[in-house]
């Protein structure tokens, strides 16, 4: 009983500061971020990267998570390869650095979420379409080249559970062909000093539930480990997918 008037107390205060957030922050600071890239300088990124940044602690934060960052992102043309639990992996991440994805075409259709995707400089991907897979592979080298970070979710997608499956190695191939390093990144959220896998999707919960179950979900921690960084350069890819796995799951389990 005790338990579920706290989960209802959570939900309620958390979804007043949330409904708070989207009324009066969140527009006006992707204004800013937008404002920001529209300069297209170097001062104008790095003032739109740390406003990204702010905004991903912020997001975190409103779902009781404190995000813990370990280890140094690369800097430039970089290939992130993370491991991938929740929706909330993303505002987790931007709490590091920032970072444009690679996503879903269905978040697209998102009207909220399309918005502060689109900011973010999200590249949308049509799953089982091979133009779509090229033409992101595309937009992946150009960004690279112009010395812009790319960060993938090489499983592919979410599933119920917190195993970290096989790493596709064709998300690979932008790193290969700019000779951009790859830096596997670790997330993993933690409670009571124990990986909390409450996080990740129900088996059949949609999106919907698991949004609203975050909301009244205890506080926890959440770690991101940057990895020591990758060489990609003349590189398979299946070879580059599996040591940047075998890196996250290492650190994952430690």
């Amino acid at each position: 009983m005790i338990s579920t008037l706290a989960s209802i107390s959570r939900f309620i205060f958390r979804a007043l500061r949330l409904i708070g957030f989207l009324l009066f922050v969140l527009f006006p600071t992707l204004m800013w971020i937008n404002h920001y890239r529209r300069r297209d300088t170097e001062e104008g990124a790095r003032k739109a990267d740390a406003v990204a940044v702010r905004l991903g602690q912020w997001l975190a934060g409103l779902y009781g998570l404190r995000v813990e960052v370990n280890g140094v992102p690369v800097e430039g043309p970089v290939l992130f390869a993370a491991n991938h639990i929740s929706w909330l992996d993303i505002p987790v991440l931007h709490s590091g650095c920032a970072m444009g994805f690679v996503a879903k075409a269905e978040i697209d259709n998102w009207p909220l979420f399309s918005y502060i995707a689109r900011t973010g400089g999200t590249i949308f991907h049509q799953r089982g379409n091979h133009d779509s897979a090229a033409d992101v592979s595309l937009l992946m080298e150009q960004r690279l080249r112009e010395g812009r970070a790319v960060t993938i979710f090489p499983e592919g997608g979410i599933t119920p559970g917190a195993s970290i499956r096989i790493f596709h190695a064709r998300m690979f191939r932008a790193a290969v062909e700019t000779g951009s390093p790859v830096q596997p990144v670790m997330v993993r959220y933690m409670r009571d000093r124990r990986i909390d896998e409450a996080v990740a999707f129900r088996p059949g919960e949609s999106m919907t539930q698991n949004f609203c179950r975050m909301l009244a979900r205890p506080a926890s921690v959440a770690e991101v480990h940057f990895l020591p960084a990758m060489d990609a350069t003349g590189k398979p890819r299946r070879q580059l997918a599996d040591a940047a796995r075998a890196a996250v799951v290492s650190s994952y389990n430690s």
